[in-house]
């Protein structure tokens, strides 16, 4: 097969960390708890779920800057391997994008770090003076991540089979488009183990980027620095 573009997932991929969402919730002491799972199964929309997380916070703190949830990521470290496996893909003349569910204040500065072709994630809203609103920007709906994926295609006329996407989460395979190629990374949660295996496709463990390179261009070993 030939590949012309990868499309990552963020959190729990090109980042050390389980969910940007958890993080903040981490700063609030707060928890999605149940929500998550119901949300996971299917029983919320992505509205509903991020309206509960923003009223969790606001139950602890009710004024909230759009600088005091920046603050929040400081210290996020990138996935090991993250950027020589996207600075190895760029010098192969792949197209690199982020689909993320995520929150974009986090997942904007690691498109940045690692000078991605495109991203796309969720957010909030502020009011003028910067203040958290009470409701979320839902641009990567969690369960249908495909509509996102297609439009990079589309955009940059890709055909699907020359598509890759990489996810750690069951969700994540709603990424994998018809035609396409999905390998499940880092997938820590039951559900993602064995949705992985439900659906056939390739589960890498190590939390290691760079060992995704065998399975997007197979019988090929990460290239050694320098090389092509």
């Amino acid at each position: 097969m030939k590949i012309k573009a990868v499309c990552f997932d963020c959190d729990g991929v090109l980042i050390d960390t389980v969910a940007s969402w958890q993080i903040i919730h981490k700063h609030f002491g707060t928890d999605s708890g149940e929500m998550l799972d119901r949300f996971i199964r299917g029983e919320l929309t992505d509205e509903e779920f991020m309206a509960d997380d923003i009223g969790k916070w606001k139950s602890v703190q009710p004024v909230i800057h759009r600088d005091e949830l920046m603050r929040c990521f400081q210290g996020v470290k990138l996935m090991p391997g993250a950027r020589e496996l996207i600075d190895a893909l760029k010098a192969r003349g792949i197209m690199v994008a982020i689909v993320s569910a995520g929150v974009d204040l986090l997942i904007g500065s690691i498109a940045q770090l690692l000078k991605v072709d495109d991203w796309i994630s969720n957010g909030f809203q502020y009011d003028d003076d910067g203040f958290l609103l009470d409701d979320g920007v839902v641009r990567v709906p969690a369960h249908h991540k495909s509509k996102m994926v297609e439009k990079f295609a589309r955009i940059n006329n890709v055909d699907a089979s020359e598509v890759v996407s990489i996810g750690d989460n069951v969700t994540d395979l709603s990424m994998r488009i018809p035609g396409s190629h999905f390998i499940g990374f880092n997938g820590l949660k039951q559900s993602a183990i064995d949705g992985f295996k439900d659906a056939g496709v390739v589960h890498v463990t190590e939390q290691d980027c760079r060992l995704l390179w065998p399975h997007i261009f197979p019988n090929e070993s990460f290239p050694a620095v320098g090389g092509e």
